[in-house]
């Protein structure tokens, strides 16, 4: 039953994602975070439906879209991306191993570059933002929640794996969740004339954390807490924001089960099995970029030539590990210029929600864009965290979290420059606008100054 009726919702939004593309996106998103096909037991489990919503997305978007929307809007970002995907492509064609796997995952990093670009210019709205940030949140709140209420009525029965595909690995399914908290919270912020929606949201918040701590994912836990501390710093509320966090780690070691605290405990113990692989994989990591420093040893094949650099000798029967850090990962397998691509990438993420920050700040209308900059702050630091012991250089929500930044750049700079004449004017006389456009580096307004309008996009 399952299997029919995952494949009937697909099947009957098919047509309806190539005459509306931004459809098919929403419906490949959820395909790609809640991977309801992962659910089921037949046939739905094994088909490429995600693969075919692509296609009927894109198709429509060349037979109805073009010249109406752009394929991608080009920013910093967007130009990154390509040039990352172009500099893993070079060390892919140059690596050592290629077979049916390194290929599969070359192709579906391909997809995910493509997937994030067509999403910069289909999310160019603030409603069409809305309707996209919510759909991720709920897609991976499903897994949170559900996870949370196993874990409290089973009284802390660990959670060992995900869902399936890139969020399989209990680790990669931990940070996921540890990324969607902000998202539930700054979503539940923005619907406070909703009470109903911003307490479901806190208990999504409060499950997806339980889900967490029950993954035994310690490179998680400690992305969780960086997040909460981003979180209360931002929350113009510290004071109170740290006594919340406080009272929280006061209680934390009195209801978490012993197997979550025995966990937690062996993080500095460097002897311990799990942490000692991490730092032989890392030192192996380095001796990788020191021979291959331009192109690196190539997609995906860290591993495979792990034995030889490792440290430490391998016999028949060794074992031979992954990077256990994203950073690491994009360095060695791929060279230096891809990894200053990467760290680009990710500063940039902070420069254009200052910009968003500011803007909002300037017109009291743009409240919304504040908070959702704050969102994706908040959302980045716990992948910064959490990437930094886990092997997700290439995960695809942080690709599609790329795309989503400069979409709400845009759209905050289009809803700027949409202000009403009369709006700013009542600003300008209560002195608020020109000091704070002042202090947003932009132009004051006052006689031709005002910005010309620019016609809203609509959700076609």
């Amino acid at each position: 039953m399952r299997d029919l009726v995952v494949f009937a919702i697909v099947l009957l939004l098919l047509p309806t994602s190539i005459r509306r593309p931004f459809v098919g996106l929403l419906l490949f998103s959820w395909l790609a975070y809640m991977r309801p096909q992962d659910l089921c037991w037949g046939f739905a489990r094994t088909m490429r439906m995600s693969f075919f919503v692509a296609i009927a997305m894109l198709v429509g978007w060349w037979a109805y879209e073009q010249g109406k929307r752009r394929f991608a809007l080009w920013d910093f970002r967007t130009g990154a991306m390509v040039a990352l995907g172009v500099l893993v492509t070079i060390s892919y064609t140059g690596a050592r191993v290629q077979d049916a796997y390194t290929n599969t995952y070359f192709f579906e990093y391909l997809k995910i570059l493509v997937i994030a670009a067509f999403t910069t210019a289909q999310v160019d709205s603030r409603l069409r933002l809305r309707v996209m940030f919510w759909t991720i949140a709920l897609s991976l709140a499903f897994f949170g929640v559900k996870g949370g209420l196993f874990g409290l009525l089973s009284g802390g029965r660990p959670i060992l794996r995900g869902p399936g595909g890139m969020l399989e690995d209990n680790n990669d399914f931990a940070l996921a969740l540890v990324m969607n908290v902000p998202l539930l919270w700054y979503l539940g912020i923005e619907e406070q004339k909703r009470a109903w929606v911003r307490r479901g949201t806190v208990i999504a918040v409060g499950l997806s954390v339980v889900t967490i701590v029950l993954t035994h994912s310690r490179g998680a836990f400690l992305a969780l807490t960086a997040t909460a501390l981003w979180i209360a710093w931002r929350s113009g509320h510290l004071v109170r924001a740290t006594g919340v966090l406080l009272g929280l780690a006061i209680l934390f070691p009195l209801v978490a089960p012993e197997t979550v605290l025995e966990r937690l405990a062996s993080i500095g113990d460097t002897q311990e099995s799990s942490a000692n692989a991490r730092l032989t994989a890392w030192a192996t990591a380095m001796r990788m970029i020191g021979d291959n420093p331009l192109l690196g040893v190539g997609l995906r094949n860290f591993q495979p030539r792990f034995p030889e650099y490792s440290v430490v000798p391998l016999g028949t029967d060794s074992t031979t590990y992954v990077a256990h850090n994203s950073y690491l990962q994009i360095w060695a397998e791929s060279g230096s210029l891809a990894f200053l691509v990467y760290l680009a990438l990710l500063a940039s993420v902070f420069v254009a929600c200052r910009k968003v920050f500011r803007m909002s700040r300037a017109r009291l209308d743009l409240q919304w864009a504040g908070n959702y900059a704050r969102m994706m702050e908040a959302t980045t630091i716990g992948f910064l965290v959490g990437a930094f012991f886990l092997n997700r250089g290439h995960f695809d929500l942080f690709y599609h979290w790329l795309a989503l930044v400069t979409s709400l750049l845009f759209v905050t700079r289009m809803a700027y420059r949409d202000a009403p004449a009369t709006e700013l004017a009542t600003a300008a006389r209560a002195g608020r606008v020109t000091v704070r456009r002042r202090r947003a580096g932009l132009p004051k307004f006052g006689g031709g100054g005002l910005p010309q309008p620019v016609p809203a996009t609509r959700w076609r």
